[in-house]
């Protein structure tokens, strides 16, 4: 099997050492992740690996995610080790819901992100906003896809009230029953790009995949119409590669999505809203009562609307929050690193002696 073929390039080698503790390394690029143990694909074809727990639990080497590439000491009878996980072009990460545990990563190394919410009750710009956040923040480029445009008379009415919602973000309305819309779509399915798909449960991820790959590659289950209810039929993120080469990271619902690190994700967002940020009078203006508040002025003539405005102050209070948890990892991280590295060089004194 030919790594190139699922996006590998020599960047990611880049002052990457290819043998550990005298064994020889192989790049490999994570396919799933359960749990403790994870599916991947390299040179050998396909294959199962777990954590080396000297690199990962105790020099705390970046745990990686589907569509990371990583090193690996394959062994050809059992679970191959591995052993680093290279440099990220791209990579997105929430606020794990569970209480405690800070980032949780999502998906490394793609192209697009595709935001997808569904043309029933899930259509909610509040939730929207904070997909795009974070898929700005990623690095790749977001894309909005309005699945199940059969469900609705006039389509092109909601891409429209979508673009305005998103300045500067391509908005495409589908439906993979009618296949609406499909052909608009594939464009962006090429030989050797990676895909994110993101939404809600129910919104149609595993049908979009599907209508995209020409079969049945994911199990899909009905779901209410009249209150857009179901169960997600994805349990776990999973690289999936079509037969023309192209690759989706199809994720489980997440209806909750904790900001994380969105410094450039949410001016990206909110482009109208920021583009009067330092238009006010007075530098320290907080855009309540002072006069010449440029954000007021705006809201009172209709060039931007309240409830965008606060959903902005929300959610910018919300990242502020996650980057002080984000710099206090960071430092937590950077300590035990340094720490680790102590204890190896006092290892290697105590053993000359």
């Amino acid at each position: 099997m030919n790594l190139k073929d699922f996006g590998f390039t020599s960047e990611y080698m880049e002052g990457a050492e290819l043998t550990a503790d005298g064994s020889e390394l192989i790049p490999a690029r994570i396919t799933a992740v359960h749990r403790d143990r994870y599916q991947l694909v390299c040179e050998h074809g396909e294959a199962y690996a777990r954590l080396k727990a000297k690199e990962y639990y105790v020099e705390l080497e970046e745990f990686p995610t589907t569509g990371d590439f990583v090193l690996i000491r394959y062994l050809p009878d059992g679970d191959s080790q591995i052993v680093k996980t290279l440099p990220r072009k791209t990579f997105f990460s929430r606020l794990d819901p569970t209480p405690g545990r800070g980032e949780q990563a999502v998906a490394a190394n793609f192209d697009y992100v595709f935001v997808i919410q569904s043309l029933n009750h899930d259509l909610n710009e509040k939730r929207l906003e904070r997909y795009l956040a974070l898929a700005w923040q990623s690095g790749a480029t977001p894309v909005i896809i309005l699945t199940k445009a059969d469900l609705v008379e006039n389509p092109e009415n909601y891409i429209l009230q979508i673009e305005n919602a998103a300045p500067g973000v391509n908005v495409h309305a589908a439906s993979a029953k009618s296949g609406y819309g499909m052909e608009q779509i594939q464009d962006y399915v090429q030989p050797g790009k990676t895909i994110v798909f993101l939404g809600s449960s129910g919104v149609g991820k595993s049908s979009l995949l599907n209508a995209l790959a020409g079969k049945e590659i994911m199990s899909t289950k009905e779901i209410r119409e009249d209150d857009s209810k179901g169960r997600h039929t994805t349990t776990h993120r999973q690289l999936v590669m079509l037969d023309n080469g192209a690759m989706i990271i199809d994720t489980p619902g997440m209806r909750s999505l904790g900001m994380w690190d969105v410094s450039t994700g949410l001016g990206e967002t909110f482009q109208d809203v920021e583009q009067y940020i330092g238009q006010c009078r007075f530098a320290d203006c907080r855009h309540r009562s002072e006069p010449g508040c440029a954000i007021k002025e705006a809201i009172a003539d209709g060039r931007l609307s309240q409830a965008r405005y606060d959903r902005y102050v929300k959610l910018k209070k919300e990242a502020r929050y996650a980057d002080d948890k984000t710099a206090h990892m960071r430092e937590k991280t950077k300590w035990h690193k340094e720490v680790s590295k102590m204890s190896k060089q006092l290892k290697k004194e105590r053993s000359r002696r």
